[in-house]
C-alpha cells in the first residue's frame, strides 16, 4: 500500500532519546558569590536565573551567560518564578532580611534544593522568625543552611565551589 514504510521483511529500529530540560540554578542575590556561582553553574549545564532588586547588579554585564535576569523587589520573586523539582535555589542576598523574604517564598516549593548563605547565628535567627510566622519546621529542615560543603574556603569562588559541590551531591544522590 502507499502507506508502507518501505521495509521489506526487515526490522525497523527507532531510537528515541528523551531530552531532559536543563536543571535550573536560581540565584537570589547578584552579589560577589552570585557571579562565580552563575559562571560555574553554566559550565555544569544549569539554566541560570539570577534575581536581585538592584538592576545594576542583576545585569547582563555582570552575568553574561544568564538565561534570565529578574529585577524587582525580593518580596515579589514568588510571582515571577516558580521553582520546580529540577530547580536548585541558592539564597545569597545582601542581607538576612532579604534572605528571609526569599526563603519564605520558596520553602513550600518542590525545589530539588534550597540553600541559604550565612553564619549559623544568622540562619538560626531567620529560621526562628519563619517558625514564628507559621512555617513548618519540617519545611525548614530541608534547607541547606549554612549553604555549601564545609571546605574552609573563604573567597567568593571557593564559596561557589562548595555550594555547587553540595548541589551536585543532592542532584546525583552523593
Amino acid at each position: 500500500s502507499s502507506t508502507d514504510l518501505g521495509v521489506c521483511g526487515g526490522d525497523a529500529r527507532v531510537f528515541i532519546e528523551v531530552l531532559h530540560p536543563k536543571p535550573t540554578l536560581l540565584i537570589a542575590g547578584a552579589g560577589h558569590v552570585g557571579q562565580p556561582l552563575a559562571q560555574m553553574g553554566l559550565q555544569l549545564g544549569f539554566r541560570i536565573v539570577v534575581a536581585d532588586d538592584r538592576a545594576e547588579f542583576a545585569s547582563a554585564d555582570r552575568f553574561p551567560g544568564a538565561d534570565e535576569l529578574i529585577v524587582g523587589p525580593f518580596a515579589e520573586l514568588g510571582q515571577k518564578v516558580k521553582p520546580g523539582p529540577r530547580t536548585y535555589v541558592v539564597i545569597a542576598t545582601r542581607g538576612h532580611e532579604f534572605d528571609q523574604v526569599v526563603l519564605q517564598q520558596v520553602v513550600d516549593s518542590p525545589a530539588a534544593y534550597i540553600g541559604m548563605i550565612g553564619s549559623r547565628s544568622k540562619v538560626r535567627s531567620v529560621f526562628d522568625q519563619l517558625l514564628a510566622a507559621g512555617v513548618e519546621s519540617a519545611k525548614l529542615a530541608r534547607v541547606f543552611a549554612p549553604v555549601g560543603l564545609r571546605t574552609g574556603g573563604q573567597t567568593p569562588a571557593e564559596i561557589a565551589v562548595s555550594i555547587l559541590a553540595e548541589i551536585l551531591a543532592v542532584q546525583h544522590g552523593g
